[in-house]
């Protein structure tokens, strides 16, 4: 079976386009679903949490959101900490899921793929590009969130020109390329590839 990493910046689409594949009968692992449900459930990643960030970090025993976000969102550092802690959680979390996977290929959905380094564990990596003002809008739409907020979490990311480098298949979603028919493109030919046939140009 074929690990696939899905992976693009905010407001690209990636989440359309896992659902896309979703609806062609391929598991996704939606990393950042996971990461939260992690925080809250995983003992040893809850432990971790509240000795980086004090017991604040959870009110009565739930995950406060609200306070960390406060705590690192301003602070690059800060912020590296938490994924350091949280990314490697995630990490194996995705690995154990995909050992369980029958299908042709399976997909892990992922913002922060390179950015983890979490890159080596995939056989194939596809990237969602949108234009960076598309993506502004759609954030600020689907969030509804102020556009200042949104170019600090971009900074946060990734320069999407390199991202995409950096993946072996890009997928465009810019309103005016349609998605469906490149994904149904790309899913034929993943499964060609996972069957022995070679589909890099």
């Amino acid at each position: 079976m074929l690990k696939v990493g899905l992976t693009g910046g905010i407001g690209a689409g990636k989440s359309t386009v896992a659902h896309i594949f979703e609806v062609l009968g391929i598991p996704v692992y939606h990393a950042d679903q996971e990461a939260k449900r992690l925080m809250q459930t995983n003992p040893a990643l809850i432990e971790k949490i509240r000795m980086a960030f004090s017991d604040k970090a959870y009110a009565d025993g739930i995950l406060d959101r609200k306070f960390l976000s406060s705590v690192v969102f301003n602070d690059k550092e800060q912020l590296e900490l938490l994924n350091s802690i949280v990314h490697p959680f995630t990490i194996q979390d995705g690995k154990d899921w995909m050992k369980k996977q029958t299908s042709p290929y399976a997909i892990k959905e992922a913002a922060l793929i390179f950015e983890s380094g979490s890159q080596g564990e995939f056989d194939s990596i596809i990237g969602v590009f949108a234009p960076t003002t598309l993506r502004i809008h759609r954030t600020i739409q689907r969030d509804q969130v102020e556009r200042e907020k949104v170019l600090h979490r971009m900074e946060k990311q990734l320069d999407e020109s390199i991202k995409m480098k950096l993946c072996d298949h890009v997928l465009i979603n810019n309103e005016q390329t349609l998605l469906i028919p490149q994904v149904i493109d790309l899913h034929e030919k993943l499964i060609s590839l996972s069957s022995g046939g070679d589909i890099k140009q």
